[in-house]
């Protein structure tokens, strides 16, 4: 045999019975990697067709992809060829892999919002400059300058934005919702649009209770277990005196919103009742350290003239630099009595907001001498809903004021 053959291991054997050609032992170690190699070709096509973007071919990556896919099937081509282009197609097919995740992170980085860096869940607000920022952080911006006196800016450009001068961004809005995520109980990937009910109706691992829960069961599991449970549960075989114990709790809790709304229905068959919108102004107290409250106009309701006062986070020094805000407020009346005027009063949202403020009556008797309440909480959901009053340019609530006649 001579050197060239050896080298290029191409021809037939010409040794002696038994004896092993020069590149058999490479061919060997080839020959079961060239099956993948073969399947790698169509990968490695795919692959670097994707490349180009899709629905548009790229000639040279077809090209490529073609001698590689020739180049790994081809038996008669040399051991060596062959295992570099099935590696080839194997990077081709990795990077392929690889470049679509890159995509995706590279989307996260360009969609997220500028302030909290995460994807935004519902509205999307963009600054004249083009900023993202999700509602939560954009009603946050607000309510903080609100609170330090100054001009909300854009925290990248430092742009001047308010509800007037910034937009919803539909579009980023859209391209979200499509975006893959993760579902938290099966750990399988949805576009965002479909992620809420896929967990909510659709996941076979999501957590749920049992039908049995009002008599006790405490059960928690995931929902393809819940017959398997819910078959052998013990509670459907309860006595009645145990039954009994775990009623006289539930009722305990049911009673206290009974309460709250039979106190409401007596007070709608009082004799005296008004009701007004009031707006609340912001102002700033005149200390070294200026403070922002709130105060209505004086308004008149019975017969009488009233005002209302609202603070944040009870006056604290700097509100803005803690996450958790709140809202009190406080009844005066502005007129002169001359009778004691007992009253029960609450707040509520106004016909146009949709903050979510839950109903708390209070009860004050108002004299000359006594004709402010003392300070009590907006009985506001959480500090969400308390940003999104700060961020509006005026609070506007609806009072129920009823006279209680002796």
């Amino acid at each position: 045999m001579s050197g060239a053959e050896e080298a290029g291991g191409g021809g037939p054997a010409a040794g002696p019975a038994g004896a092993v050609p020069a590149g058999a032992g490479v061919g060997a170690g080839v020959g079961v990697g060239a099956g993948p190699g073969a399947a790698a070709g169509p990968a490695a096509a795919a692959a670097l067709g994707e490349a180009a973007g899709p629905g548009i071919p790229d000639e040279a990556g077809l090209a490529g992809a073609r001698q590689l896919q020739e180049a790994a099937g081809d038996p008669d081509a040399p051991p060596k060829k062959r295992l570099r282009a099935a590696e080839a197609a194997e990077a081709a097919a990795a990077a392929a892999a690889a470049g679509s995740g890159k995509l995706e992170e590279r989307l996260y980085s360009v969609l997220c919002c500028t302030v909290c860096l995460d994807l935004p869940k519902a509205s999307v607000y963009q600054c004249t400059n083009g900023h993202l920022m999700c509602a939560g952080c954009f009603i946050h911006l607000l309510a903080d300058a609100r609170l330090k006196e100054e001009q909300a800016t854009c925290p990248n450009c430092r742009c001047e934005i308010s509800k007037s001068l910034c937009c919803r961004n539909l579009a980023v809005e859209k391209a979200v919702s499509e975006l893959p995520s993760e579902c938290g109980f099966c750990l399988r990937q949805f576009p965002r649009s479909l992620l809420e009910r896929h967990q909510k109706e659709e996941c076979q691992d999501r957590v749920t209770q049992c039908k049995y829960k009002r008599i006790g069961c405490p059960w928690h599991g995931p929902f393809h277990e819940l017959t398997v449970h819910e078959a052998a549960c013990a509670h459907p075989t309860k006595t009645g005196n145990e039954l009994m114990e775990i009623l006289d709790e539930m009722d305990q809790s049911h009673r206290k919103e009974m309460q709250l709304y039979n106190s409401i229905f007596s007070l709608l068959s009082f004799e005296k009742i008004g009701y007004t919108e009031v707006q609340f102004r912001p102002y700033r107290t005149d200390d070294f350290i200026t403070r922002l409250y709130y105060e209505t106009p004086r308004f008149t309701v019975l017969n009488q003239t009233w005002v209302l006062k609202a603070r944040v986070n009870d006056s604290e020094r700097n509100p803005n630099l803690s996450c958790k805000r709140t809202l009190s407020f406080q009844l005066l009346l502005k007129s002169k009595v001359t009778a004691p005027l007992e009253c029960s009063f609450l707040l509520l949202k106004g016909p146009y907001d949709d903050v979510k403020i839950s109903p708390v009556i209070y009860h004050f008797v108002f004299t000359n001498e006594s004709n402010e309440t003392d300070y009590v909480p907006l009985p506001i959901v959480d500090s969400v809903e308390c940003n999104k009053l700060l961020a509006a340019k005026n609070i506007n609530l609806r009072l129920f004021l009823f006279q209680i006649q002796k």
